[in-house]
């Protein structure tokens, strides 16, 4: 299976865990998409304002099936090798999840003023498959 990863390409937390992904992942399984490409995004029924909630995973093989946050965060981890075991353990320890998905809030929401932004938008190693600049699903 095959996922997108829609994050911020002007943020560098985010960018540079995309890097530490690509590299990771070497666009076998994860390809991407900055939330700053809206005409991608449109071919999902995805807005700023959605993007807004946070990175968002969505399976290619089934575009409806769909992760957003810290459930994405999660989501990516567990399909990394091995990630699983470490996700299963981080989500059956009582009150882990429910801290981690308040720390991702304040993190998405300071994002900025805690690891500051770019002036340009990264461009992935791994874009999703796109034509005339639009993603096909």
């Amino acid at each position: 299976m095959s996922y997108y990863v829609i994050y911020d390409g002007k943020c560098n937390l985010c960018t540079t865990l995309v890097q530490l992904l690509e590299t990771l992942d070497q666009g076998d399984r994860f390809q991407y998409i900055p939330m700053q490409d809206e005409p991608a995004l449109s071919e999902f029924g995805i807005t700023s304002t959605d993007c807004e909630q946070g990175m968002i995973l969505i399976n290619t093989a089934a575009p409806e099936q769909r992760w957003q946050g810290s459930d994405a965060a999660e989501e990516i981890g567990r399909l990394l090798p091995l990630g699983d075991v470490f996700v299963s353990a981080y989500r059956a320890l009582p009150g882990v999840k429910w801290t981690g998905d308040r720390v991702y809030a304040q993190i998405r929401d300071n994002r900025y003023t805690l690891f500051g932004k770019r002036d340009q938008t990264y461009q992935p190693r791994y874009p999703a498959a796109c034509v005339s600049d639009h993603c096909r699903l």
